[in-house]
Formats: C-alpha cells, structure tokens, sequence
C-alpha cells in the first residue's frame, strides 16, 4: 500500500473542523512569522511551507478529503513558484533583475504616497459643496452640459380598468393646484396601483414610456404635444401629466446634474489639495536643506 503522505496524515489528524478553526484563528491574528508552529508540509530547498501558511480557503460544507485535495493544490502552487522564482534568479541578467528591483520600488513608492494621500484627504480635504457653488460652477460651464436623451418632470397614476370616479381623477392630474394634488395622493393610496411624482425630478422620458402602453417613434414631437396621456390596457388606466421636458441635445438643468457637478468640484478640490501638499512638502524641504539641484 502507497504510503500516505506527511499532508495528508496531518490534516486527517487533526481534522477538517479543526482545520477551519486553525484558519480562521490564524487570520484574525497576528502570525508569529519567525517561531513556526508544527512539522512542515513541504520544502523547497531552505523554505519550508508550514500548516500556518495555508490561507483561509476552506469554504461551506467540504469533506476531509477535498479540504486535503484543495491544501495540496494550493501547496503545488506555492512549490512551482519558488521553484520559478530561482530559475529566474539564476537566469535573468543582472541588468533584467535590476530593472525589477526598480519597478519593486517604483511600485512600493507609488502604493506609499496613494496610502498618504488618501490618509490627508480623508482627514483634512473639506468635502461640504453648498448649492451656490454648483450653482456658479454651472453658470460658469453651462455650455458643457449637455443632455444625451430626453429629460421629463411628471405625475403618474396607474389605476386598476374598474376603478371608481375616473372623472375626478381625469381632472385632478391635469391640475397644478395643491388642493387637488392632495385629493389625487387621496384617491391613489386608497385605489392606485402605482402612483408617483417622482419628487419632482427630472427622470428619462424612457421611464415613463416603460410604464405605460403607448408606441412613441418621435419623442421630441410626442413631448412638444402630448402633455397630458391618458391611455388603458385590458387591466389598467394610465395617466402622465408631463409638467416640463427638456430635449436632447439642449443644455441640462442644473438639477439634473446636481449630483455630477458635486463630483467634478469634489475632484477638483482634491487635485488642488493634493497639489498644495506636493508644494508645502517640496518648499520645506528646499527650507531645510534637505535636497540639492545640481
């Protein structure tokens, strides 16, 4: 008989609950990297690769066995790569491992700062944007902002095909007075299937096309002349009341791009702050003698 293998007598052992244990104990605290705990799993030349090392990768309901399969796979892995990684130390010249070594560094250099960076950004870089601010900024670049489809404020109502006193209704979403908005919110919590005003947002008038049964091919001459839809299916009544529109190609309200303006401004501060650490690092240096310029 094949004589079972040092991974396999190990993990057999001591088990797949307590493999699951070891693993999560393992990654929730600091490994003591220098005193490895029990008898290695494999080698490679004067590495060794200990129980520890394996990572938490044993998920959901998994047998000994395949938990044994997966530590192997994973053991195999960590072999070929030392295994790869000295036969290119022993290949690579040394101008080729140089140029690593560099990128090591570049990369680590660059991974440090992005770190402090985002550290200094997060504690000082005042993110408040008040609505004066996109207000100028959306004066100042109102030529920027241009619509890539066809916008819409509107009231929506969907009914049920039997639902009581539709006259009252047909009049009520028609109107702009606040005393007959309050008696169609009334009406359509007690009978409506769906009913929104979409808190007066500008949405897609692909929205409102979705929700109702009608066949749009121009939208721009659909909008110019139907302010008012009221159409049904074998189930529903529908009623839109398209109370502003906006067409493609025309420039964008300043609330429908509220939330892209806070963005670029937010950036924009950022690249700014970002700058003035770049420059206060940089002058305090040059102040304190730290680097010359030959």
């Amino acid at each position: 008989m094949k004589k079972k293998s040092k991974l396999h007598r190990y993990i057999v052992w001591i088990g797949f609950s307590c493999v699951i244990i070891l693993v999560i104990f393992l990654s929730s605290c600091p490994r003591i990297e220098p005193n490895k705990q029990g008898d290695p799993l494999a080698r490679v030349e004067d590495m060794y690769f200990y129980p520890s090392d394996l990572p938490n990768i044993f998920y959901g309901d998994i047998s000994a066995e395949d938990s044994v399969k997966i530590a192997k796979t994973y053991i195999q892995k960590w072999i070929k790569n030392k295994l790869l990684l000295q036969k290119a130390e022993l290949n690579l010249s040394d101008e080729k491992q140089r140029q690593v070594l560099k990128r090591l560094a570049d990369t680590r250099a660059s991974l440090m700062i992005y770190e402090y960076q985002q550290q200094m950004i997060n504690q000082k870089l005042d993110t408040v944007i008040s609505q004066r601010e996109i207000n100028e900024f959306y004066n100042q670049h109102f030529n920027n902002f241009i619509l890539e489809k066809n916008i819409i404020k509107t009231l929506f109502v969907q009914l049920p095909i039997n639902s009581p006193n539709i006259s009252n209704v047909r009049q009520w979403y028609r109107s702009n007075n606040s005393e007959d908005l309050t008696k169609l919110e009334g009406y359509c919590y007690q009978y409506a299937t769906k009913y929104d005003y979409f808190n007066e947002n500008w949405i897609p008038f692909s929205v409102l096309l979705n929700l109702i049964p009608v066949s749009v091919n121009n939208h721009q001459s659909y909008l110019k002349y139907n302010q008012h839809i009221e159409t049904s299916d074998s189930l529903y009544l529908y009623f839109a009341n398209i109370r502003d529109y906006r067409i493609k190609g025309s420039n964008a309200p300043v609330e429908y791009i509220n939330d892209n303006i806070k963005s670029i401004i937010l950036n924009n501060r950022k690249i700014k702050f970002l700058k003035e650490i770049e420059n206060n690092i940089y002058y305090d240096g040059l102040s304190r003698n730290k680097f010359e310029i030959y």
